[in-house]
């Protein structure tokens, strides 16, 4: 009963109390936060595992002895933190996405986007094709208006309106914003030239800079991206911070009307 003999020292020592008070709060709000992210991650098991793991110790801390609450403490930290380690890409977006506030293009409303999705993602594809046979690198991330402004302000706001001769066009070779991304939301080109950050996963060492810059912004944001490579002209698609290569025009289609049926709801089949 060593851990119910510590806590009657602790209450016994008044000037100690708020301390106590705030370690055990703190514990309480830590345990709280991994059962929310298990909760919104659907992670039925491990909410179990995670429950009778932190009931089972605290058990065991009140009737075995040698043992004090300072060590039920440190394991229920340690625990938490090797669950929130398990979806540091989910934590990471949800912090991206709360720095909301970077849907600076006017979009037109969402059924009228819905509704001529279908001219937006022939131009996509048309661009796309065209830049892979000229073997031009390209960036393209799809945005649900969720970017943090910092990744917008790095490049050049245009809220131009979706068509294949400025894809191409801003891609092309010494062009000045050639380098960075195009950031595409809904019926616009928000921007382009922008900064993406880089992930820090290990990939082949033919994945270039913009290939890890899709999918290092597909982990951080809840966002899509389609990758051309200035070498292959290979094709790439990303999401959630998983890449698909060699892409055709039929799945290139495929993957677009996900993005706009998704987002605006289109009437078209996702076929």
């Amino acid at each position: 009963m060593k851990a119910w003999e510590s806590l009657k020292e602790m209450f016994a020592d008044a000037e100690a109390i708020p301390l106590y008070i705030l370690e055990w709060l703190l514990l309480f709000v830590l345990i709280y936060y991994v059962f929310r992210i298990l909760k919104e991650n659907n992670a039925k098991y491990l909410i179990i595992v995670y429950s009778v793991l932190t009931v089972a110790v605290g058990i065991v801390m009140v009737f075995a002895p040698g043992l004090d609450s300072n060590a039920y403490v440190i394991y229920i930290m340690l625990m938490s933190v090797f669950f929130l380690l398990l979806f540091s890409t989910e934590i990471k977006r949800q912090i991206w996405t709360g720095k909301r506030g970077a849907a600076a293009t006017t979009m037109e409303s969402t059924s009228a986007v819905g509704s001529r999705a279908e001219e937006y993602i022939s131009s996509i594809v048309k661009a796309v094709q065209s830049l892979s046979k000229a073997n031009i690198g390209a960036l393209i991330v799809l945005s649900n208006g969720n970017l943090p402004k910092e990744i917008i302000e790095s490049g050049v706001s245009l809220g131009a309106k979706i068509s294949n001769q400025l894809i191409e066009g801003i891609f092309i070779p010494k062009a000045p914003l050639h380098d960075g991304a195009m950031i595409i939301y809904g019926d616009k080109i928000q921007a382009a030239g922008c900064f993406l950050p880089l992930t820090q996963r290990d990939f082949p060492k033919d994945y270039g800079t913009r290939h890890r810059a899709a999918i290092g912004v597909t982990e951080a944001a809840d966002v899509s991206a389609i990758v051309v490579s200035e070498e292959t002209g290979i094709v790439s698609v990303v999401k959630r911070g998983e890449i698909t290569r060699y892409v055709d025009s039929e799945s290139l289609k495929k993957f677009l009307r996900d993005y706009y049926w998704k987002e605006f709801n289109t009437e078209g089949k996702r076929s």
